[in-house]
């Protein structure tokens, strides 16, 4: 059999991940009709249907889902060698798109672009700060290199890995008299008037589950998907929310906000990193997303000393 040709490889792959012949088209810059023909091309050299085509949608077959795995790993595999090519020059250059929670602009991102922009002059760096949904979506459709999200169960066309399992802190302001960096029961509090992300946050899921397994009372909820209006709001009332530590780090003994960790049980977030399955990490990406994990460390450890040694739980507040 004769090789299949890389455009026709990379229809194949469009089509898996878009769900659609004319998507895959857009994507692609081609016509509707040449990717239906690059597709038809391979279907007839492998001698055997990638898709199953209905009025609604197009879907892989199971044939068709596991010739889109080898493909998109020897394409990441082409991707990869150019991009071990590139960097024997010696010059970091190009763009680097990224997606950040607030989570990790608040506290993580100014040191690391304190260290890498002077490092890496010439790359040209643009960062987004957002949630999941929109970072997620930015990254399926190849606006973002690489975003930081929350853990979720995974979708075609994107390849994921986890960054880092953070615990949660409860966040209030000093009208609500906890004493800082004491661990907290939250079942064992008054009925808490709560900021909460919206349904649509995953994070929120994974609150609502703690709340209900362990009877945490809510006397008031309510949703908000912006970080800095939530602190702002917590810091002057006697509503308070629950965030990662990496985000409350630096409001360790500033006085503005009270962080207490979570505890029995300990309420953890994990984050992962996503890229496009069908593309490899270039250098200026892989450079920055080291320096992200390295500066991840540096908080945990600023916060086992912080809390060390652990003082009994809080029963009032």
């Amino acid at each position: 059999m004769a090789p299949i040709p890389l455009r026709q490889i990379r229809a194949v792959i469009a089509v898996c991940e878009e769900g659609s012949f004319t998507r895959a088209a857009e994507r692609e810059n081609a016509t509707q009709s040449g990717i239906s023909q690059h597709v038809a091309a391979v279907e007839r050299a492998l001698g055997v249907k990638l898709f199953k085509r209905t009025a609604g949608a197009v879907t892989p077959t199971p044939a068709g889902l596991r010739y889109y795995k080898s493909c998109v790993e020897a394409v990441g595999a082409l991707d990869h060698a150019a991009e071990q090519a590139r960097a024997l020059s010696g010059q970091v250059t190009g763009e680097l798109r990224i997606g950040l929670m607030p989570t990790f602009t608040r506290a993580v991102l100014a040191p690391v672009l304190d260290d890498f922009v002077p490092r890496c002059p010439e790359v040209r760096l643009h960062i987004v700060e957002g949630y999941s949904v929109l970072l997620t979506e930015m990254v399926l459709n190849d606006e973002l290199d690489f975003a930081v999200v929350p853990a979720f169960e995974g979708t075609i066309g994107l390849t994921s890995r986890l960054l880092v399992r953070d615990r949660e802190m409860l966040v209030s302001g000093p009208t609500r008299g906890l004493t800082p960096l004491a661990p907290i029961r939250l079942a064992q509090l008054r009925p808490l008037k709560i900021v909460v992300p919206g349904p649509g946050n995953i994070r929120r899921r994974n609150l609502d589950t703690y709340f209900q397994s362990h009877g945490v009372e809510i006397e008031a909820m309510l949703e908000m998907d912006a970080m800095i209006a939530t602190l702002e709001f917590v810091a002057r009332s006697d509503w308070v929310a629950v965030l990662p530590s990496l985000i409350s780090v630096n409001d360790i003994g500033r006085g503005e906000l009270i962080v207490n960790p979570v505890v029995d049980p300990a309420l953890h977030a994990e984050f992962v990193v996503i890229q496009p399955t069908r593309r490899t990490l270039s250098t200026q990406a892989q450079m920055f997303l080291k320096r992200i994990e390295e500066e991840v460390v540096h908080i945990h450890e600023v916060w086992d000393k912080a809390i060390r040694p652990a003082r009994a739980p809080r029963r009032t507040g």
